[in-house]
């Protein structure tokens, strides 16, 4: 079974949170949220609330008594649009800014993941 959660139109940067998120794949809901809370970034708060969602939407949506033992078999962010703004600059002209923004989406599933492959 997995459980999807996903938050939309953050005001964030997708590049600055994803070394966060691939450390929250593959580990238990309750181990990734315990890496989250300690973690000083901004990307913490955006995926520390998608994975409870998650686990709230496996309780809730699906029956799933103990949500907390589901591993999080993805957990990706991705950009989304961009405000686009302008900053005036000398002699009436305008330099363009644009304010980046992302998705974040988490699957929990019940099944353990595999175990990577050591290189040799």
């Amino acid at each position: 079974m997995e459980v999807i959660a996903i938050t939309r139109n953050q005001r964030m940067s997708a590049f600055k949170g994803r070394p966060l998120c691939r450390t929250c794949q593959g580990l238990k809901a309750a181990d990734a949220l315990k890496i989250v809370e300690f973690s000083p970034k901004k990307a913490a708060v955006i995926i520390k609330k998608t994975i409870m969602s998650a686990v709230a939407n496996a309780k809730n949506n699906n029956g799933v008594q103990d949500a907390a033992n589901m591993f999080v078999k993805l957990c990706v962010l991705d950009e989304s649009v961009r405000m686009r703004r302008y900053w005036p600059t000398a002699r009436g002209s305008a330099h363009p800014i644009a304010r980046r923004m992302c998705h974040c989406k988490v699957v929990l599933t019940d099944v353990a993941p595999k175990a990577k492959k050591e290189a040799k």
